[in-house]
This record gives C-alpha cells, structure tokens and sequence, in this order.
C-alpha cells in the first residue's frame, strides 16, 4: 500500500468506485421521554446470608470509616495539597505481600 499523493491513487476511474457518501442525517428533535405505565416484573430475587449480613454490619460498627478524614482529603486533593507518601505505601504493601505468604505457608 502506497502513502501519499500518487497520480495512480487518484484517477477518476476509481473515484466513480468508490460509494457515495453518506447523507447528513436529519437533526434531532426534542421530545420529554415519559416514563413506562408500570415498574417491569423483577427477573431475579437475591437474599443475604447471615454471614453477609453480619460482615456488612462489621465494617461499619467497627469505626473504620472516618467521614472526617475524608472531607479534609478530598479537600486537599481539590486543593491541589494533598501528598502521597511512596515509601510508606510499598513498606505497607510489602507487609501485607508477607503476610498473605507467611499465612500460606502456615495452611500447607
């Protein structure tokens, strides 16, 4: 395949070969979508376990989550102040690779 301005590329002969172009389509209307008569049938019905349940329960009665601390990040990172330290995030990566290992070779 050949790149550039050849006269070979551009005969007439070819541009009659080539398919017509597509005409511009007509501009969209506005119209208010309304919303169906009713709901559609549910299609599946999904249960929680107790274990589930009690995990659910567990991440948030354990106080992890601190919605403080997260508005004062989100406030730095908007800010354009919020720093990451690269060394404490591999050393706790590191840590928890050793451990997920240490916990392996405990099973076997």
């Amino acid at each position: 395949m050949k790149i550039g301005n050849s006269p070979e590329g551009t005969s007439p002969a070819k541009a009659e070969q080539r398919p017509a172009a597509r005409k511009p389509e007509a501009p969209a209307t506005t119209e208010t979508v309304r919303p169906a008569a009713s709901a559609p049938a549910p299609s599946a019905q999904v249960a929680i376990s107790s274990a589930g349940k009690l995990a659910a329960s567990a991440g948030s009665e354990d106080g992890s989550f601190d919605a403080a601390k997260v508005q004062r990040i989100s406030q730095a990172i908007a800010e354009g102040k919020f720093t990451i330290n690269a060394h404490a995030i591999a050393d706790k990566l590191v840590a928890n690779a050793q451990e997920l290992l240490d916990a392996r070779a405990n099973k076997h």
